[in-house]
């Protein structure tokens, strides 16, 4: 039997690591470092190089190489490397590949199985093409684990047995995770969950890259990729650089283009206000659902590399009102905690105790007709497990026929937290049979059961019969082209609205659908119900359409006032940087961690 290894495969960097003699050990590459840059390049001949060589061709030929392709893990968006196409598994699988074969020379064994680690917030369409990544690299993969949860396993187990609630930050290069996380005993609890797919610290790259090419008067559609992806490295040097310095330049000197620009932290912070402004969101939602405020959290634990951003630490700093954060190792926290839960699953006697708790990152449901009072008739979401639910779950709902004679009950299979179906994303369906009875009378019982490994297992059943439908969603082209996607999302997004006061209703549509998928229990229940009657007046209705919108945005302001009041964050909304303050002048920083409640 050959060796489990432990894989962080990340957005920008990968490594592996596994357990041996008693601890979790990093697994050097053929350079003797321990990131290898998750980076494919296709040579003219055919030839396919991964990592540090592929990064060193994304210059000179960027037409033939790939990168940040893990954000489209799942989607059918291909890669077009010279005469070769890929989808994001494929690369994905080349670089589990190369891992492996480090592996198996630092081993001297043959690797045949992995736990890899992915984004708490991966959907099931990106958790079943790690899968299939590792299955096309030769590696057995019966675990995924969320990267938060190896986070906060590795700081376990570095920290010893301290009691302590924490939260982690993990901002890697491409995604952003929080996580609530409880330890006590021998016990790692994960709480809550809660992220971003489309922000890391490329992000920040783009940003500057954009930056220094309008102040050189420039655009993409003037300049060449290659020289694109050169200002782009710049810009990731000069966001380095910035993590030591309080100003730096980005330095482009080639054939096509030639220029040297500073920036300060200062218009760093500026620049990116946006991104800054969306890392509040997540935070605020594992707060929320994990029924906590910041000042109950005992540790904030920064991880992936881009927490090494100084920026990024005192936002932080700003956000928890001074709180103390720990950064301890970022770059190989979650393959740390990889490799020790490799420990775990081999049950190896120094760790074999330790026990780590998982849950749902999205809610999980069907479709229903509503009968209600308002928008009788619209098809909504009835949620069966509800997010941040603790793994494994079962559990089992009743539905009945919308209308007299029907025949038969189509159950479509939803993962999401929008309250209409086409807002959330479809895994599957089932079709049952049922008696042509009144409204009402014909009964399915559906049940969900959701497993440790992300396997989704439904199980439609007749009240009526012997009947049974089950459906198991795993390892399958699970989602949508990236097309049908795009369709869905416009669909969502155009509502039928009344044309004159389209602004100001589609505004408060949005915000109620945020706040809907921020929320639980009563308060869900009944922005549901505001949102169902406000749609009914649009479509109905027209002359109160202005009283109800204020009725509408009263209560969703006190349903707002009442999320900040419960997670104690400072409020940073459109804060335009002023959270900042330059780190030189270490005075001024003190006196305003005195004063931060009257910023």
């Amino acid at each position: 039997m050959g060796y489990i290894i432990g894989i962080d495969l990340g957005t920008t960097n990968s490594l592996a690591s596994v357990w041996l003699d008693g601890k979790c050990v990093l697994i050097p590459n053929a350079f003797g470092e321990f990131l290898t840059p998750s980076v494919v390049n296709v040579d003219n001949d055919g030839t396919i190089y991964v990592g540090k060589i592929a990064k060193e061709r994304l210059i000179l030929s960027p037409e033939n190489t790939a990168s940040v392709f893990k954000r489209n893990m799942g989607l059918k968006t291909q890669y077009k490397l010279g005469k070769h196409k890929f989808y994001a598994e494929e690369l994905s699988a080349l670089v589990l590949g190369k891992l492996k074969e480090d592996a198996e020379r630092f081993l001297g064994e043959e690797v045949t199985e992995a736990v890899i680690s992915v984004p708490a917030y991966f959907n099931d369409m990106g958790r079943s093409a790690t899968k299939r990544a590792g299955a096309i690299a030769g590696l057995k993969v019966e675990r995924i684990i969320n990267e938060p949860s190896a986070a906060a396993l590795a700081c376990r187990y570095l920290n010893g047995d301290e009691d302590a609630t924490m939260l982690i930050f993990d901002f890697g290069g491409g995604t952003l995770d929080v996580s609530l996380v409880d330890c006590f005993e021998n016990v790692i609890e994960i709480l809550a969950v809660s992220g971003d797919n489309h922000l890391g610290g490329h992000d920040f790259d783009c940003k500057l890259a954009d930056y220094f090419m309008k102040r050189m008067n420039l655009s993409k559609q003037d300049i060449s990729e290659a020289a694109y992806e050169l200002i782009l490295r710049q810009a990731e040097v000069c966001k380095k650089t910035l993590s030591e310095e309080k100003s730096a330049h980005i330095i482009v000197d080639s054939t096509e283009i030639k220029g040297d620009v500073e920036i300060s932290r200062n218009e760093l912070v500026e620049l990116c206000d946006d991104l800054f402004d969306r890392f509040a969101v997540p935070v605020r939602r594992v707060l929320q659902d994990g029924n906590m405020s910041a000042d109950q959290i005992d540790q904030i634990v920064l991880v992936g590399g881009s927490c090494k951003m100084e920026v990024v630490k005192q936002y932080l700093r700003y956000l928890f009102k001074g709180a103390e954060i720990s950064v301890q190792d970022p770059d190989h926290m979650i393959a740390l905690g990889v490799g020790t839960y490799v420990g775990i699953k081999e049950r190896n006697e120094e760790i074999k105790d330790m026990l780590l708790t998982d849950i749902c990152p999205f809610s999980l449901g069907t479709q229903v007709i509503n009968d209600g009072d308002s928008m009788m008739g619209r098809t909504v979401m009835s949620f069966i497990i509800e997010r941040n639910s603790v793994l494994p779950i079962s559990k089992e709902q009743i539905y009945t026929n919308a209308v007299d004679g029907q025949t038969s009950m189509e159950l479509g299979i939803y993962q999401g937290e929008s309250l209409y179906p086409e807002g959330n994303m479809k895994l599957g369906e089932i079709v049952m049979p049922i008696p042509p009875l009144p409204q009402h009378q014909a009964k399915i019982f559906l049940r969900f059961t959701y497993d440790i490994n992300g396997i989704l297992e439904v199980v439609a059943r007749s009240a009526h019969s012997s009947d049974e439908k089950r459906l198991v969603i795993v390892n399958e082209d699970l989602g949508l082209s990236q097309d049908e996607i795009d369709k869905q999302l416009k669909k969502y997004e155009k509502l039928k609205l009344n044309p004159a006061e389209e602004e100001e209703n589609k505004f408060v549509i949005e915000w109620g659908q945020r706040l809907y998928a921020q929320c639980s229990g009563r308060v869900k229940e009944e922005i549901k119900y505001r949102l169902l009657y406000f749609d009914a007046v649009l479509k109905n209705n027209p002359p109160r359409i202005d009283n109800t919108r204020r009725h509408i945005t009263v209560f969703f302001a006190y349903v707002e006032q009442l999320i900040n009041q419960r997670t104690g964050l400072s409020d940073s909304t459109y804060l335009g940087g002023k959270w900042y303050t330059d780190e030189e002048e270490e005075d001024k920083y003190e006196k305003w961690l005195e004063d931060k409640d009257d910023v």
